[in-house]
C-alpha cells in the first residue's frame, strides 16, 4: 500500500498536507497521532470513503484513488464495531459478501472460516446483543476478513474496551496478523497500542508524517520533542549545543550531538539516571509509583521533575544523588 503526496482540507482547515507513506505487503503499520492529527481522515481516503484534494493511493501496485470503496479490496474495522442488531453473527460477517453477490454456499464457507480465524467458531447464530465487547470487536474483524481483502484498516479498534480486555486483544490481534498474509494499517492515539500492533509506527502530527520506524526506533529515538511527548517519554529537557555536549538544566551533558546545532530537545530516559553516592544531580524523591509494572520514583532535581527507576529502599522525602549516563541520552529537534 502506498500513499503519495496526499493532501486534504475541509474548508480553511488543512487536515493532511502532502502525506507520503508506504506499507510493505503482509506487514502491519500503526498510524499514531493525537486527536485532530488527520489519521482517521487518511484511513478513510485509503478505504475510499473520502477523496483527497491532491495525491494518489495505490494498492497492490494499482492506483485506486478514484476507485469506489467496494472495489478496492479493503476491509475496515471501526471503533464502534457497527454490528447490525437485526442480524445474527453469521449475517453480520457475511453482509459484505451478500452485497457483493457471493452465493449462499460460498458465503457460509467464508463466514465459518473468518469466525474460526478470530476464535469464534460456533458463534454463527448468536445475537449481537449477547456478545461481550471483545467478542463484538472480533465479529467486526471477521466481517472485514470474510471478503479476503488485501488490506485491513483498523480505526481505533480497541478504544472503547476496558484496559484488561484491550491488553488481551492486543496480543491476540498481533498473533493473528502475524499468521495472516494481509497488510494492516491500525490507527491509534495510544503509543502502547501502536508498539504492540505495528511492525512499524508512522507518527502523524498536524497532517504530516513526522517519523516512521520500528517501535523501538520511534520510542527510544524520537526525532523531536513533539514525537517524544506523543510516545510517552517524560524526561524531555530543553538543551543547547555547546562545546563538549549539550547544556541543560542538569548541567552540560557530554553526549554525541551529531549534526545538531543551537537549541535542541534532550531525552534522558529513566535508565540513563544512575543512583550513586556522589552523583552530580542532587534530587529529592517526591513520589513513588508504578508505570507498566515498573517501580518509578518522581524526583525534583532543582526544579526539574524526573522519572527515575526506583530503588526498593527509597521513600518520599529522601535525598538522592544521580549521575547521567551519556550513552543513554538522546538529542533531537526541539
Amino acid at each position: 500500500m502506498t500513499v503519495r503526496g496526499v493532501s486534504k482540507a475541509f474548508g480553511a482547515l488543512t487536515v493532511l498536507d502532502g502525506v507520503d507513506l508506504t506499507v510493505e505487503d503482509g506487514s502491519t503499520l500503526a498510524l499514531l497521532g493525537p486527536s485532530g492529527s488527520g489519521k482517521s481522515t487518511l484511513l478513510r481516503i485509503v478505504a475510499g470513503l473520502e477523496q483527497p484534494d491532491v495525491g494518489s493511493v495505490h494498492l497492490g501496485g494499482d492506483e485506486v484513488t478514484h476507485r469506489p470503496a467496494h472495489r478496492r479490496g479493503v476491509g475496515v474495522v471501526f471503533q464502534d464495531q457497527a454490528l447490525f442488531p437485526h442480524l445474527d453473527v453469521a449475517g453480520n460477517v457475511g453482509f459484505g459478501l451478500r452485497m457483493a453477490g457471493v452465493d449462499r454456499a460460498e458465503r457460509s464457507v467464508r463466514v465459518r472460516d473468518a469466525l474460526g480465524v478470530v476464535g469464534l467458531s460456533g458463534y454463527e447464530h448468536r445475537d449481537p446483543a449477547t456478545l461481550s465487547g471483545g467478542e463484538a470487536q472480533r465479529v467486526a474483524l471477521a466481517r472485514a476478513l470474510a471478503p479476503r481483502p488485501e488490506v485491513v484498516l483498523l480505526d481505533e479498534p480497541l478504544a472503547a474496551l476496558d484496559q484488561l480486555l484491550r491488553e488481551r486483544l492486543l496480543v491476540e490481534l498481533r498473533s493473528l496478523f502475524d499468521e495472516l498474509d494481509v497488510t494492516v494499517v491500525a490507527v491509534t492515539h495510544d503509543p502502547t497500542e501502536a508498539a504492540a500492533l505495528g511492525d512499524r509506527i508512522a507518527v502523524l502530527l498536524d497532517g504530516a508524517i513526522a517519523q516512521v520506524g520500528t517501535p523501538g526506533e520511534v520510542i527510544a529515538a524520537p526525532v523531536s520533542t513533539a514525537v517524544a511527548g506523543l510516545v510517552g517519554q517524560r524526561n524531555v529537557l530543553a538543551g543547547r549545543v555547546v562545546e563538549g555536549g549539550v547544556e541543560t538544566a542538569l548541567g552540560v551533558l557530554p553526549v554525541d550531538v551529531g549534526r545538531a546545532r543551537g537549541d535542541v530537545g534532550v531525552l534522558v530516559p529513566p535508565s540513563a539516571l544512575v543512583p550513586t553516592s556522589d552523583g552530580d544531580v542532587r534530587s529529592v524523591v517526591c513520589g513513588l509509583l508504578y508505570r507498566s509494572g515498573t517501580p518509578v520514583a518522581v524526583v525534583d532535581a532543582g526544579g526539574v521533575m524526573l522519572d527515575v527507576l526506583a530503588e526498593p529502599r527509597w521513600a518520599v522525602g529522601d535525598a538522592v544523588a544521580l549521575d547521567v549516563d551519556p550513552a543513554g541520552v538522546h538529542v533531537m529537534a526541539r
